[in-house]
């Protein structure tokens, strides 16, 4: 089953995205947003996605990651993901990436945004969704505000960078639909 928004959908990952995935993840200009510091082999993305296949949903190991693909050319342009899923408590991490700098501003990420907030809500019962986001990443803060997410805290010093130390503001979306 897909998850379809507006001009885009939400689909699972496949063996085929290995390749894609490894590109978007060893992209050293966004390490700085993903948290990423060290690279990833082939393998290691081969093995990543064949154990999420082996399991069923995000409880596998709290985290569910989606490919977002465009609906009129089913080309993929990003991903989304769930992390940190607390099934007690009925709350997850979000992420997001729209990869291709001529792909953003074209409202997939939105779309992407609240066809998954839809998705967690109506299917995985997921009561509220938080995000951690860089203080000077102006686009993602939009993004999320514009999606109903509201700030609820401002971690100092919270992200390094090679020209040092960035604050990173957390904000929440409880999903009352």
């Amino acid at each position: 089953m897909n998850i379809e928004g507006r001009t885009i959908r939400l689909r699972a990952v496949e063996p085929e995205d290995a390749d894609l995935m490894y590109v978007w993840e060893n992209d050293y200009d966004i390490w700085s947003v993903s948290g990423t510091t060290e690279p990833f082999s082939h393998y290691q993305m081969r093995r990543f996605i064949e154990r999420h296949q082996d399991t069923i949903g995000v409880l596998c190991d709290g985290q569910l990651r989606l490919i977002v693909e465009t609906l009129l050319s089913a080309r993929p342009v990003g991903a989304i993901d769930l992390f940190e899923y607390d099934p007690i408590h009925r709350r997850a991490g979000v992420g997001i990436l729209i990869y291709e700098q001529s792909d953003r501003s074209r409202g997939y990420a939105s779309d992407a945004l609240e066809t998954l907030c839809r998705y967690t809500h109506d299917t995985l019962r997921v009561h509220q969704l938080w995000c951690n986001v860089g203080a000077d990443n102006e686009a993602s803060l939009r993004l999320f505000r514009s999606a109903g997410f509201t700030q609820i805290g401002v971690k100092r010093d919270w992200l390094w960078r090679p020209d040092g130390y960035h604050d990173e503001v957390m904000l929440q979306k409880i999903l009352n639909f």
